[in-house]
């Protein structure tokens, strides 16, 4: 597998970021391609927080919500898909499917041993995430979703479509320039950090297949899982959940969070950031507070 490895010296400058950098390069399976994952807070904290993102960001998503998580005296455990952040990046489009991605996450979590998860996800954080805890159900307590949805086959919509066309007509994406046109406030500096993992095209294999892995219809690989995973949540799920919505999101926006709402057993009235779009991370911050105190009622 022909492997791109990101230059350190990229990441010299993330604003809202000091954390240091954890890798594994013998997850089952895997042993060739190195991971990361950013790890705070103690290892034997009762709770552990798996924070996972999605297209095309990075654990650099996840700032604003760490240091809540981590103040509280939880383990926050934030990885990067193959292929994105710090990861390693197969350079084959073909390299990147739903079963890669999944097993990958499986066997990190089984590597660091991780106990009483809080899943905290969004976007193919949730497409992926969402179909781990029907594996080791042991392992999971608490779920923290945002903006994402459990996909069988069906588009989305236009807005998808029209997002899927755009990105297979500019394969060298623009990330940073992406980052800043979607959520409104956001710095270059903190652009740029979206943009940093990626010095040019040949690193975005992984940007470029995300959309085109949505399982938008029949007989895609993944809709079989998505689908165990919605019975998972429906009859099997006994923990506490949150949700968040980003009110301005085209796809994954309301409508299709109180869709998931009636699919998580026993998950409350979700909330609703009337100013947020997609990224619903970038007010994560009052997400995290506001989850926290719901676990805590």
């Amino acid at each position: 597998m022909n492997v791109l490895r990101t230059p350190e010296d990229r990441f010299t400058e993330l604003p809202g970021f000091p954390y240091q950098p954890h890798y594994v390069d013998d997850l089952n399976g895997y042993e060739s391609l190195r991971v990361h994952y950013v790890d705070e807070g103690p290892k034997d904290a009762d709770d552990t927080f798996l924070c996972l993102h999605g297209e095309p960001t990075w654990a650099y998503l996840y700032r604003h919500m760490i240091p809540v998580f981590a103040d509280a005296g939880a383990r926050v455990v934030c990885p990067d898909w193959l292929g994105f952040g710090r990861s390693d990046k197969p350079v084959d489009d073909d390299s990147y499917t739903f079963h890669f991605h999944r097993r990958m996450m499986l066997a990190l979590i089984e590597r660091l041993d991780l106990q009483n998860i809080t899943l905290v996800v969004q976007d193919w954080g949730g497409l992926l995430g969402l179909t781990l805890p029907m594996e080791m159900p042991e392992r999971f307590s608490r779920l923290i979703v945002m903006n994402t949805a459990i996909a069988v086959g069906k588009s989305p919509g236009e807005g998808f479509l029209a997002w899927k066309a755009y990105v297979a007509a500019n394969p060298d994406l623009d990330i940073s320039g992406l980052m800043k046109r979607a959520v409104p406030g956001l710095s270059d500096a903190e652009a740029k950090a979206y943009g940093a993992p990626f010095p040019d095209i040949s690193y975005k294999a992984g940007v470029r297949r995300f959309p085109d892995m949505v399982m938008v219809e029949p007989g895609m690989e993944g809709i079989e899982e998505s689908k165990q995973a919605i019975d998972f949540w429906k009859n099997s799920w006994q923990g506490k959940s949150f949700m968040a919505i980003g009110e301005q999101d085209p796809v994954l926006g309301v409508g299709t969070m109180q869709w998931l709402r009636g699919v998580i057993h026993g998950c409350p009235e979700p909330l609703i950031l009337k100013h947020a779009g997609h990224f619903a991370q970038e007010s994560g911050e009052e997400i995290a507070r506001a989850a926290l105190a719901s676990f805590a009622s």
